[in-house]
């Protein structure tokens, strides 16, 4: 800082190294959970992917949210089949200029929601390039999520129809959902969708929390140290975690 004054390189340090302390009054060591996945949202600014991760975390909409720069960051547990997932999302920057800044956190995450506008067609358009970003630098094994945003608006501005978002989905073996942020709608069934399917993965065999070596970090009381604090940013942090405890959550 410059004379107690945050300057933007500053913000940008914050946002990628965030001191511990800002996280402890999250962490509650009694959390219960059997997996630990890392989320994206990822998309263009303007798609609404902050509104959506308040919504699912928060359970409210703030609408003419300011772009995000870095990241915002989440954290939900659900339970899924009977078995406890804690989600730890973060919504990443969708300007093209933070663009860079925003790969850094796509390290082996294991699902991504990849956003577009329902009413903007350039956001449509864009999503090549995210969907691009995200198989290169996510966990092989990412489950991505076509999220077309804004479903309340559809009737009176939109521009990208159902049926050629549907049409980009399944070229790209994409799972398809509509969601509004403004009214909650198929915003849970977006995460619980890509949450199940990477569930599915690991009973197949196709993903091995094993073989990645993230299954021995747990405590006494049965959460996983630090669990509420976001994965840190490095090339090997992990993408899941397991638990494995006697709790029958």
């Amino acid at each position: 800082m410059s004379g107690g004054v945050a300057t933007r390189n500053d913000c940008v340090k914050l946002l990628l190294s965030p001191p511990s302390h800002l996280y402890s009054f999250l962490y509650n060591p009694v959390d219960q959970f059997s997996y630990l996945f890392k989320f994206l949202i990822i998309g263009t600014a303007g798609a609404g992917k902050t509104c959506i991760l308040r919504r699912y975390t928060e359970r409210k909409f703030i609408g003419n949210m300011p772009h995000t720069i870095g990241a915002e960051f989440g954290s939900k547990i659900i339970s899924v089949d009977g078995t406890a997932v804690k989600i730890q999302i973060w919504d990443t920057a969708g300007q093209e200029r933070f663009r860079s800044m925003a790969r850094s956190y796509y390290h082996d995450a294991v699902g991504a929601l990849l956003v577009y506008d329902i009413t903007n067609r350039d956001s449509f358009n864009a999503l090549s390039h995210w969907l691009s970003d995200v198989r290169q630098l996510a966990a092989p094994e990412v489950v991505v999520i076509l999220v077309g945003n804004k479903l309340d608006l559809q009737d009176q501005d939109g521009q990208v129809t159902h049926w050629e978002a549907n049409a980009f989905a399944q070229d790209n073996d994409l799972h398809f959902i509509e969601t509004s942020a403004l009214t909650g709608e198929n915003v849970d069934e977006s995460f619980l969708h890509c949450t199940r399917t990477i569930l599915a993965k690991i009973k197949s065999g196709d993903l091995d929390p094993d073989r990645l070596g993230y299954g021995r970090q747990r405590n006494i009381l049965g959460g996983i140290p630090g669990g509420d604090r976001p994965l840190p940013l490095t090339d090997t942090q992990p993408s899941v975690v397991t638990y494995h405890n006697d709790c029958s959550c």
